[in-house]
């Protein structure tokens, strides 16, 4: 009785902890004054494109802490691990605010702030998905949806600090206070006991024999042939998104000729949206199901993605509504896909394990944003990415029926088993 009403504010500790963590986001905001600055310090030119490695490595880290400290939370608990993670995030993040050059910046903000993201998103993640059980979908878009919500907040407040202090100033600041808070929330979040179930709440017949039967670790995991459309179509979810939330207010600026406060707004209307269709699909997921959702999420991103390829100079009408498509649809990946993975693979070992199927954002947060910057240097336009972006989002949306037809396979398979093993 005490943990169902005390995991509420587990839940908003959590939601705390990710509105910090998610501003990685709003990377773009600072890409630019930071190339400028290292430009003049160093004397090398350097573009806010060729700072894009540093949200790559960033994202391609992630996962890295998100496997081991998904170990760590599944034996001892979150709230450690979450402390040592805010650590590494924050003190990233001021680290930031000393870079003298490129390799220092991937270092700090990539290297030690990715790990900390890692660390910290993978226990508020799976520890809230194992604390409501009876509503995974919901909890999964609300956690994620803070995530992706810090970049509505971060942008206008980074951008008035790199106005009146400077781009350093503002890394040094926003770090050590979102170390504060994550450190200080981290005491507030207490590991979920195994096969929890809230009180008043009777798991229906299927989810049951999950609840209880179906819990994998990551080597059964990966022996599953579900396993791999899952990470596929995660992989293909996630690359348009990273791709623009890295250089959206770059995009916005040279495809679109908007001012650098306009652009900044538009990295907060596709984090706003992102945000919004975290928390609609993870509701929705509850009632249509988890590959249905994301059926439906593909279908989005292609329609927005083919509005921004041809969006061009002045035409902010029809560039607003491709961001705002893009923001929804790749919400609903972030928010689907930790409930979908318990649904698949249990919870008893959720932490790594979707911290392993979380690999598939990492190399979508590599080659997005790369795809991104090669096509701007070869073409001098964005366009041609749009276009690349949709063809994988035509291939995701294919992998959902795979994913559908590998499904049916399995659970035949399943109950077949179980049949003989009681025979």
């Amino acid at each position: 009785m005490e943990l169902t009403k005390k995991r509420w504010g587990i839940l908003i500790a959590s939601c705390f902890i990710n509105l910090c963590i998610g501003s990685m986001y709003a990377w773009s905001v600072f890409a630019g004054p930071m190339a400028k600055y290292l430009s003049q310090l160093t004397g090398t030119t350097l573009t806010a494109g060729a700072l894009a490695i540093v949200f790559t490595v960033t994202n391609s880290v992630g996962p890295i802490t998100m496997i081991t400290g998904g170990k760590i939370n599944d034996t001892f608990g979150p709230q450690k691990v979450i402390f040592v993670g805010g650590l590494l995030f924050g003190g990233g993040m001021i680290l930031s605010g000393f870079a003298t050059g490129l390799g220092f910046l991937v270092f700090a903000y990539g290297i030690v702030t990715g790990l900390g993201i890692g660390m910290v998103y993978g226990c508020t993640i799976s520890n809230s998905i194992k604390l409501f059980p009876d509503k995974r979908g919901f909890v999964g878009g609300i956690t994620t949806a803070c995530y992706g919500f810090s970049a509505v907040i971060v942008p206008p407040v980074a951008n008035i600090l790199i106005s009146n202090l400077g781009v350093t100033a503002a890394f040094k600041i926003i770090g050590a206070t979102f170390l504060i808070i994550v450190c200080v929330c981290s005491f507030f979040i207490d590991k979920c006991p195994a096969g929890f179930i809230p009180e008043g709440w009777t798991p229906p017949a299927s989810q049951g024999n999950k609840l209880n039967q179906n819990d994998k670790d990551w080597k059964g995991m990966l022996k599953s042939p579900i396993f791999y459309p899952m990470a596929l179509i995660l992989l293909c979810g996630a690359f348009y998104g990273l791709m623009c939330s890295a250089l959206a207010s770059p995009i916005a600026q040279g495809m679109i000729g908007m001012s650098v406060a306009a652009a900044t707004t538009v990295v907060s209307i596709l984090a706003l949206f992102s945000t919004g269709g975290r928390v609609i699909a993870g509701y929705a997921s509850d009632k249509i199901g988890r590959i249905n959702t994301l059926t439906v999420a593909f279908v989005l991103a292609i329609i927005g993605l083919i509005c921004l390829y041809f969006s061009g100079q002045g035409d902010v009408t029809r560039f607003y509504i491709g961001i705002i498509i893009v923001g929804v649809s790749f919400g609903a990946f972030m928010a689907v896909f930790p409930g979908l993975t318990a649904d698949r693979f249990g919870t008893k070992h959720n932490s790594v394990n979707y911290g392993i199927m979380f690999i598939g954002f990492a190399i979508s947060g590599y080659f997005g944003p790369t795809v991104m910057k090669n096509v701007y240097a070869a073409d001098h336009s964005y366009r041609r990415a749009f276009l690349i972006a949709a063809v994988l989002c035509v291939i995701g949306f294919a992998l959902t029926f795979v994913y559908r037809y590998v499904y049916k396979k399995v659970t035949a398979i399943n109950i077949s088993d179980s049949i003989t093993s009681k025979n």
